[in-house]
């Protein structure tokens, strides 16, 4: 079993020093490759250096909406250099964040056109954070002619409902470890939904760890137990889901098998 996690944070502090041990640990349970996803410049950077560092790791950079208050044409400057590595696979994490609102609603709300502009110029894909904000990051969505770029919903916590309507905009739907737990319902209703070719796993790590380590510390490697919740909820095989969702990230990454 080849298991993908198409969006983790192995540049965050917790890991730092120990990236190769955490990678050894993945692979152990049969996660084989990872996107590591910025969220700033220094992020950013920090996911290019491990993608160049270690051969089964891919980057994402951007500007998560958290800081959008600190996204300015330097930034941006910064951001386009970094979108010319060959490692990097897509533009994320962006997108609207109603919940912690450190940035203004509309300051995200600019930024995150501004960015998918910039994938739209690039044709890369995207990965789009969206919290307490679905109707906002639709709405922009569908104005930003994301057929011609494509992208997924990271770590979606909607019900069936919503999964149809990003969708139909022509997303990939990621699900992380909240899928693997009991007061989850709408995870569990949508995720059985989504057809196989849009179907990814991801851990979000250090954030999100899955059943049977909830309460501790995340990491890539466990992305297996999403995989075997996923594959408990569409009554199919670890086996298969890896497969798929495998797969598929090699399909919106552009990475050749």
């Amino acid at each position: 079993m080849e298991i993908f996690d198409s969006h983790t944070h192995l540049n965050d502090t917790p890991y730092q020093g120990q990236e190769a041990d955490f990678i050894a640990a993945a692979k152990e349970l049969g996660v084989t490759q990872m996107a590591i996803v910025g969220s700033d410049t220094k992020m950013n950077h920090d996911a290019i250096a491990l993608a160049d560092k270690f051969a089964p790791l891919y980057a994402i950079v951007g500007w998560h909406p958290e800081f959008a208050i600190d996204y300015t044409p330097e930034a941006e400057a910064t951001l386009l250099k970094q979108l010319e590595h060959p490692k990097v696979v897509a533009l994320g994490e962006i997108g609207l964040d109603y919940h912690w609102n450190t940035s203004p609603r509309e300051i995200q709300r600019r930024v995150f056109r501004r960015q998918l502009a910039i994938a739209r110029e690039h044709h890369i894909p995207v990965s789009i954070h969206s919290r307490d904000a679905f109707e906002d990051t639709y709405d922009i969505l569908k104005d930003a002619h994301f057929e011609d770029f494509g992208g997924i919903m990271h770590s979606f916590t909607g019900d069936a409902t919503w999964a149809k309507r990003f969708l139909d905009l022509g997303m990939y739907i990621s699900y992380s470890g909240i899928v693997s737990f009991k007061n989850a319902p709408e995870e569990h209703e949508s995720v059985v939904t989504i057809p196989e070719d849009r179907l990814l796993v991801e851990t979000d790590a250090p954030y999100l760890t899955p059943v049977p380590y909830r309460g501790k510390q995340n990491q890539p490697g466990y992305t297996r137990y999403v995989v075997e919740a996923v594959a408990k909820w569409r009554e199919s095989t670890p086996e298969h889901i890896a497969a798929i969702t495998r797969q598929n990230a090699h399909r919106i990454f552009g990475i050749e098998d």
